[in-house]
């Protein structure tokens, strides 16, 4: 195990919850406070960023902070110390601890807080419900000596080119003639420099997501014998990677509105739940978004749930809920804490398996604002 930069740590948490994903429009995601470049050895993992977080933080020996929350929400005019966010940021440079906020992109990662969330609902066969982010499926087509293709087939495997659905190392190979005349200066790996050559090829094609295209040649370029290999590339109209806000699944068993409302409470840890609809109706099918949903009230109908799980419903939503029929649990903004323990996790494991010494720390500071009497 070795001691860990903070950009490789940053780096293995964007391996999964990249930047990318973020669906909000100026979302402040990244770096807020300090600097990635040192040794990290605990990270303290929290939903939000609070004067206590950050003694918290300084009593555990944390050197970076990874938030769901962001501590700079919006742009700063100036830094004063006076002010309560101002001591705040103050106390975090002074101890030279980093923070990290991974928002709406945490939000849509697989494995992200709306993965969570549903995943403690106990939902089955979940699907995201508004789609935020795909991209394209890009095809190379590479020739190669006959002799290497099994070769330069496995190394484009390797890096997961060819993965299609539930299958991989998916490609298409035809026969043909290769020609091809080397001139002075060239190491020909086949042939002789100035003459003519004829030699029997293999046009490997394989598809893959545009956003591994630099892996993929680069695959391609180290297992490929020729000096200048032949190749294209071609930009494909056919989306993969769908990701987006929200899931809907369905419950083992149907419960009525007030049974699933207590699993809610249950299930989150929550103290109360607003509830829109009647308690005696039979729910089934569940959408669930973390944090403010007053936006995907109709999405969530539109997907066919029976009840909208979510945050922050205003009056007149809620209102707008029950003329569709779709009923709705709020059980506040804060259960997206469910991240903390989701994070933690998963860092830890990324850490261990590339041989990493990072202790990642569970916030135990509450930083729900509201208290039900």
């Amino acid at each position: 195990m070795k001691t860990a930069n903070g950009h490789e740590i940053i780096q293995l948490f964007e391996s999964w919850s990249p930047k990318k994903l973020a669906c909000m429009d100026n979302d402040p995601i990244g770096l807020a406070i300090g600097t990635l470049n040192k040794n990290v050895t605990k990270v303290l993992v929290t939903l939000d960023v609070t004067d206590q977080v950050a003694d918290e933080a300084i009593k555990k020996g944390c050197q970076l902070i990874i938030a769901h929350h962001p501590p700079i929400f919006r742009k700063l005019s100036n830094l004063r110390t006076d002010t309560p966010a101002g001591k705040l940021y103050e106390k975090l440079i002074k101890n030279d601890i980093a923070v990290y906020a991974a928002h709406t992109n945490l939000d849509v990662a697989t494995g992200g807080v709306n993965d969570l969330l549903a995943e403690a609902l106990e939902l089955l066969d979940t699907q995201i419900f508004e789609q935020t982010f795909s991209e394209n499926l890009m095809k190379l087509a590479v020739f190669v000596p006959d002799g290497h293709a099994d070769a330069l087939r496995l190394a484009l495997a390797k890096v997961g080119a060819g993965h299609i659905g539930n299958y991989d190392s998916c490609s298409f190979s035809s026969n043909g003639i290769g020609r091809f005349r080397a001139l002075e200066g060239a190491d020909p790996y086949i042939g002789e420099v100035g003459e003519m050559e004829e030699t029997e090829e293999v046009k490997i094609e394989v598809v893959f997501p545009t956003s591994m295209k630099n892996k993929v040649l680069k695959a391609m370029l180290n297992a490929h014998p020729y000096e200048e290999p032949a190749y294209d590339f071609y930009t494909m109209a056919v989306e993969t990677n769908q990701m987006g806000l929200g899931r809907i699944g369905t419950l083992k068993e149907p419960m009525t509105l007030e049974q699933f409302a207590n699993h809610v409470k249950s299930s989150l840890n929550v103290p109360a739940v607003r509830v829109v609809g009647n308690l005696q109706e039979e729910v089934k099918k569940v959408a669930v978004i973390g944090g403010d949903g007053n936006s995907y009230v109709h999405s969530a109908k539109r997907a066919g749930a029976d009840v909208f799980v979510t945050g922050d419903i205003k009056f007149h939503v809620a209102q707008d809920a029950e003329n569709l029929g779709l009923n709705i649990i709020d059980p506040g903004h804060h259960v997206e804490k469910v991240m903390i323990k989701g994070v933690s996790e998963k860092m830890t494991q990324l850490c261990i398996e590339n041989k990493l010494d990072v202790e990642f720390i569970k916030s135990e500071i509450n930083t729900e604002p509201f208290q039900f009497i």
